[in-house]
């Protein structure tokens, strides 16, 4: 290798909630030789660090400004409330906005959530972050509504959360910026997308592809070979069957024949004497 090239690799966001441990793992699989680095990124600034070039792509939050990234859609989360065990929403498996009305529910600067009417009682001050705002309500100041994923994040043994039903819900996606859609990035979105090895879009596929041409000129022999073969078989059979025919005419005529012997000495007149 000369000293201007650059050994590949690969640069991978992800914001708070998000677990790319499964697709990492299948990424170490599929290309041992192509390290691949994960750098965790707040759901806010995840976009910016996708456009100063700081990763290749990540995961991120939508909505998302897409004028110069592109994104996929994954999946959507199910919102819940982070609640002290104690409380009484633990008592039940979902709540809605409306049962939250008289309580202090925390909106952290980070929040994910797009509310046209945030539930619940504001509280005096806004905390920093979501983990802030988690210390609050095992304090039982408030609570939280969040994504599951960072409630699980968070977790705590002495607390807990339900659904919320009716809630805004936050959607994953992955995305990278268009103008740098590299062969990597090609072979990451092949990973997410669940596409196999041999995957006709997959980059992979066109270097196994030579492969592939040796079966199907053998098939052409085989498929040759098979034709003369069953030729062969053809014009033997037509032998055979005249063969057959033949001794099934002498055998039928042999019995005609037996039988008129028969038939003649049954025919024969006695001697008088």
């Amino acid at each position: 290798m000369t000293g201007s090239e650059v050994s590949p690799s690969f640069r991978l966001a992800y914001v708070p909630g998000v677990t790319p441990a499964k697709w990492v793992r299948i990424w170490n699989e599929r290309l041992p030789d192509v390290p691949l680095t994960l750098h965790a990124v707040s759901a806010a600034d995840a976009p910016d660090v996708l456009r100063a070039g700081g990763a290749d792509a990540g995961f991120v939050r939508l909505p998302i400004d897409r004028t110069d990234l592109s994104a996929i859609p994954l999946y959507t989360e199910t919102t819940v409330v982070i609640v002290p065990k104690d409380h009484a929403v633990a008592a039940v498996e979902e709540v809605s906005p409306e049962d939250l009305a008289d309580e202090i529910v925390f909106h952290p600067l980070d929040d994910v959530l797009e509310w046209e009417k945030r539930p619940g009682l504001p509280a005096l001050e806004r905390p920093a972050t979501t983990a802030d705002a988690v210390e609050l309500v095992a304090a039982g100041v408030g609570l939280l509504v969040a994504p599951q994923s960072l409630a699980r994040l968070h977790h705590r043994k002495d607390l807990t959360y339900r659904t919320v039903a009716g809630a805004p819900e936050s959607r994953v996606a992955l995305s990278w910026p268009e103008e740098a859609t590299t062969d990597l990035v090609e072979d990451f979105i092949g990973i997410v997308r669940g596409r196999t090895v041999n995957s006709s879009r997959g980059r992979t596929q066109t270097a196994a592809q030579p492969k592939g041409k040796r079966p199907e000129a053998g098939g052409a022999q085989r498929k040759s070979a098979a034709g003369r073969s069953g030729a062969g078989k053809s014009g033997g059979g037509k032998s055979g069957t005249g063969k057959s025919a033949a001794g099934k005419g002498a055998r039928s005529g042999g019995g005609r024949g037996k039988s008129a012997a028969a038939s003649a000495k049954r025919g024969k007149p006695k001697r008088r004497s």
